[in-house]
């Protein structure tokens, strides 16, 4: 495990929060030189900590109105080959290899019901997928995996 001393910890919460900033804002904004924030964000990068710099996009917007959760189970020894080909699957923003009765969890977002309907038959018709179970989401309450309040 990743030590994060003070100053990592308000590097990676200013980049959480904006990571479009110049590393002189980030510097300003910690209060420490642009030399030190080069330093910290270069040590986090290469422990992996820091993986890449990208940003939010609110799907709906796009037309991405349907999010669901879908509970999948599947034959013993092929769940890894099986998580890692539905990883690829056009729609899926998380799969989960999880605890319990249920061997795997699945987030996908669809533009509408035809996407979604398509997609959990396109699920059960991969070998040794057995049983799929699919949750719609109907309101979003939050959805944000920065955690913003947790690097402290």
């Amino acid at each position: 495990m990743f030590m994060l001393d003070e100053i990592d910890r308000k590097v990676l919460s200013e980049l959480l929060r904006d990571s479009k900033r110049s590393q002189r804002e980030l510097a300003k904004a910690i209060g420490v030189s642009t030399a030190t924030v080069i330093n910290h964000i270069t040590r986090l990068e290469s422990a992996g900590v820091v993986k890449d710099y990208t940003i939010m996009v609110d799907w709906e917007r796009l037309g991405y109105e349907l999010t669901v959760i879908i509970e999948i189970t599947v034959a013993r020894g092929k769940l890894i080959e099986v998580q890692k080909a539905i990883s690829k699957l056009p729609y899926v923003c998380a799969v989960y290899d999880i605890t319990g009765e249920i061997d795997s969890m699945v987030v996908a977002k669809f533009k509408n019901r035809q996407e979604l309907s398509e997609f959990p038959k396109a699920l059960l018709s991969m070998p040794d997928i057995e049983r799929t179970n699919t949750h719609v989401v109907l309101n979003t309450v939050k959805e944000d995996f920065r955690m913003l309040d947790n690097l402290k």
